[in-house]
């Protein structure tokens, strides 16, 4: 039985490639985003490992092909018109997103990706160094706990939690004039009721995930 389950997993990392390629072409131009072939085949290596990774450590739920290429990679990439620096910390970021694939498609960005899970983190490592990642730096910490020398230009979170809960954690890693970019679902209003004082809401901006029936907005927070 064992060795048909290990047979079974064999068969369906053959195949995975070409799938994960057609679903990934078909998604990028659905959502008009661009990836050369470099970029492509990085991004479909990460869900390769993903999809590996993930029967053993349970990093995501998401394990359809499709849903990977969508909630995963194209929801990671239509943020990209919104990044205007070029130091980045991806705080909670799991297995790696949003930063992996924005890294991926900007070697000119440094990332630096923090969680507090050492599973989640030893599989980024891996990831960074299979990839050749040289712009991504994986950190295994607590937000609270991790005191980088310089602060960041932008903080950017997919999944932490409240937008409270994310300003009070990452506030001392944001450098004086940087945005805090918080990724979420529905339109966040009791959230933005519940913002810090100390911090102003420059805009929400919905955010149009084709192929997809999810709805998304980003959030752009800043010091008052």
């Amino acid at each position: 039985m064992i060795k048909q389950v290990n047979q079974l997993i064999i068969l369906q990392m053959k195949f995975a490639p070409k799938t994960f390629h057609k679903l990934l072409s078909q998604a990028l131009t659905e959502n008009h985003l661009v990836a050369n072939p470099s970029q492509q085949e990085k991004l479909i290596h990460y869900l390769n490992l993903l999809q590996t990774w993930n029967r053993v450590f349970n990093l995501t739920t998401i394990t359809k092909l499709e849903d990977m290429v969508y909630l995963h990679i194209i929801d990671s990439l239509i943020v990209q018109p919104h990044l205007q620096s070029l130091r980045y910390l991806d705080v909670g970021s799991g297995a790696g997103l949003p930063g992996i694939p924005l890294a991926i498609m900007h070697p000119e960005h440094h990332w630096v990706l923090l969680d507090k899970s050492s599973k989640k983190t030893r599989f980024m490592t891996q990831v960074v160094a299979e990839l050749k990642l040289s712009n991504v730096e994986v950190v295994h910490s607590r937000s609270d706990t991790f005191h980088p020398q310089h602060g960041f230009d932008s903080i950017v979170s997919r999944a932490f939690g409240s937008l409270h809960l994310l300003i009070e954690a990452t506030a001392h890693l944001l450098d004086r004039n940087g945005i805090i970019l918080a990724m979420k679902g529905k339109f966040p209003q009791q959230e933005l009721d519940d913002i810090p004082d100390d911090f102003v809401v420059e805009n929400v901006i919905r955010l149009h995930l084709q192929g997809t029936a999810v709805e998304r907005h980003i959030v752009r927070i800043r010091r008052a």
